[in-house]
C-alpha cells in the first residue's frame, strides 16, 4: 500500500484553524492526504481532536516580537519538521508564515503560504515595516507558491521585491460556504435598525471610530441599535481595554455581545454590517454578511475595497473617520429597507461571483498536487 502524503497545517490559533480552514482539510483527506493542524493551544484544540484531526501544540507568542521566544519558537518548528517528514506545509498567519518558512527552507520542506493581511506593522512606515519586510523576503524565497487575499498586498510584495512575481497569486480569502450562509432574515417588528461590528477587538478595526459613530447617529435616531461581536483582551499591542468597552456599554453607545460559535444566528437579527478597519486580508465577517444579503459599510483600504462596491452593495468610507461613518450609517438608514434588500442581493450575487470557497479550496488541491506528485 501506498505511503499517503503529509500535509501539516500551521497557524497562530487552533481557533483559526477550525474556523478558517476546516472545509479544506476536509477537501484535502478526501483527496487521500494525510494533515496534521498545528497551533498553540486553546478552546478550539479539543474540538479539532473530536473532529477527527490530528493535532500537536506549538508556541507562538502572538504579542510581540520577544526574540528569545522566537527562537525557541524557530526551534519548535524545526524539531516538530524533522520528525513529522511532510511532504508540504500550509502556512497562515504572520509568524508561521516567517519562521516556518525559514524552517521548511534549511528542511529542504516545500511550503504554500498565505498572506492574508498585513497587520498593524503595515499600517505605518516606519523602522519596523523595514524589518519585517526584509524577513518576508528572506523567509518566503524558497516558498512554492505565496497566496494573498487582496490585490493591494500582492502589489504590494511584488513592486517591493519581496516575493517572486511568478510565485504570487490572488485568491478570494478562505472562501465563503454560500449554502450555509444563505439569506435568512427575523421579522422583529420592532422598527429598530441594527449595525453590528464582527472583529477582534482591536484599535485598527476602527472600533474607536464605530463608537464615536454611534454616539453621533444616536443623538439624531432613537429607533437605532449598535453592536460588537468579538474575542475581547486578544494578545495583541492594539487590544482594546475591556473596561472601555464597559464604559461604551455603561453609557449606552455599544452592546457587546461577547463571542460566538453560531454567527450566522447573530447576522440573521441586524440590518447592516460596518468594518471600519484600517487593513484587511479579505474580511470574512464582511463576506459572510453578504453571503446572507446584509449591506455593508467598510473602509477604502486593501481588502476592505475588494468587497465592497461603493453605493451598490455597500458605502466605502476613508479610514479613520467617525464622521464619515456616521453619514453612511445616515445614509443607508435613509434609504429604507427595499434598497436595503437590493443592496444585499448585490452582495450575495458578489460573494457567489468571487469568493465561493470551492474557488480556494481548487486552488490548493491544485498546489499540492503539483508538489506531492499527484
Amino acid at each position: 500500500m501506498l505511503k499517503k502524503n503529509k500535509i501539516i497545517i500551521v497557524s497562530n490559533t487552533a481557533w483559526n484553524i477550525y474556523n478558517f480552514r476546516m472545509r479544506l482539510i476536509r477537501a484535502l483527506q478526501k483527496e487521500g492526504y494525510d494533515v496534521l493542524a498545528l497551533a498553540p493551544r486553546d478552546c478550539y484544540s479539543d474540538m479539532l481532536w473530536k473532529d477527527g484531526i490530528a493535532y500537536r501544540e506549538i508556541f507562538i507568542d502572538n504579542k510581540g516580537t520577544n526574540i528569545i521566544k522566537d527562537l525557541k519558537l524557530i526551534w519548535e518548528f524545526y524539531m516538530i519538521l524533522r520528525s513529522e517528514k511532510p511532504n508540504v506545509v500550509l502556512a497562515y498567519t504572520i509568524k508561521p508564515n516567517i519562521y516556518c518558512s525559514i524552517v521548511a527552507y534549511f528542511l529542504s520542506i516545500p511550503i504554500v503560504n498565505n498572506i492574508s493581511g498585513l497587520g498593524f506593522l503595515f499600517i505605518k512606515d516606519n523602522l519596523m515595516t523595514r524589518f519585517a519586510e526584509f524577513l518576508y523576503k528572506f523567509s518566503l524565497s524558497g516558498s512554492k507558491k505565496i497566496f494573498f487575499q487582496n490585490n493591494d498586498d500582492l502589489n504590494y510584495f511584488v513592486g517591493k521585491g519581496i516575493v517572486n512575481e511568478a510565485l504570487a497569486e490572488m485568491i478570494p480569502g478562505s472562501g465563503i460556504d454560500t449554502i450555509f450562509f444563505s439569506p435568512d432574515f427575523s421579522n422583529r417588528g420592532d422598527g429598530r435598525i441594527i449595525f453590528l461590528l464582527m472583529a477582534r477587538l482591536l484599535w485598527d478595526k476602527g472600533i474607536g471610530e464605530y463608537a464615536e459613530a454611534a454616539q453621533i447617529v444616536k443623538s439624531k435616531y432613537n429607533n437605532v441599535e449598535f453592536q460588537i461581536l468579538g474575542f475581547m483582551d486578544v494578545p495583541n499591542p492594539e487590544a482594546i481595554p475591556s473596561s472601555t468597552v464597559e464604559r461604551w456599554e455603561d453609557d449606552g453607545v455599544l452592546k457587546y455581545l461577547g463571542e460566538t460559535d453560531n454567527v450566522k444566528e447573530i447576522i440573521k437579527q441586524v440590518d447592516v454590517i460596518v468594518l471600519p478597519s484600517y487593513r484587511e486580508g479579505a474580511p470574512k465577517s464582511l463576506l459572510e454578511a453578504m453571503s446572507m444579503e446584509k449591506p455593508i459599510i467598510t473602509t477604502d483600504t486593501p481588502g476592505c475595497r475588494q468587497v465592497c462596491e461603493h453605493e451598490i452593495n455597500g458605502f466605502l468610507i476613508p479610514i479613520k473617520d467617525s464622521k464619515s461613518l456616521a453619514e453612511a450609517m445616515i445614509r443607508i438608514i435613509e434609504v429604507g429597507p427595499e434598497k436595503r434588500k437590493v443592496m444585499g442581493k448585490m452582495g450575495r450575487e458578489k460573494v457567489l461571483r468571487e469568493f465561493d470557497e470551492r474557488i480556494v479550496i481548487g486552488k490548493y488541491l491544485d498546489v499540492v498536487g503539483k508538489v506531492c506528485n499527484v
